[in-house]
């Protein structure tokens, strides 16, 4: 009897074991990851205010504080925007967001002079109100 107990609670032991060491790599039990939003999100919207001829106060009003500011070359603004979508995201549909880049290039007076790469970002952007 005591070594039929023995047996019996070493092989459910076993399976235990083997049961929860399968289920560690299963998809289902996953760790819950949260949104990732890197840089400012702007929609075009946002983007075509900016016109040629404005102040370095005006375009940071429109657009807020922009992502990189060149410690060599102070008259150039980037706005840079990735947005990796987490758990519940994902589970919603939202796509990601990468390769959102467009500088700002202001002249000697501080005034915009062009705008480059304003088309890489969307009419709306992914994990915000529609009317951002």
């Amino acid at each position: 009897m005591q070594k039929f107990m023995l047996t019996h609670i070493t092989v459910g032991i076993l399976a235990v074991s083997l049961l929860s060491l399968s289920q560690s790599g299963c998809s289902a039990f996953s760790v819950y990851k949260i949104d990732i939003p890197q840089g400012t999100p702007l929609t075009r919207a946002q983007i075509t205010q900016v016109k040629v001829g404005m102040t370095m106060q005006q375009v940071r009003y429109l657009l807020g504080t922009p992502a990189v500011t060149d410690t060599l070359n102070a008259n150039r603004w980037d706005y840079v925007y990735n947005y990796t979508p987490g758990t519940l995201a994902r589970n919603a549909g939202l796509k990601s967001a990468n390769g959102q880049h467009m500088f700002v290039i202001f002249d000697d007076a501080g005034r915009v002079s062009s705008i480059t790469g304003a088309e890489t970002f969307p009419v709306t952007q992914p994990g915000l109100p529609n009317n951002k």
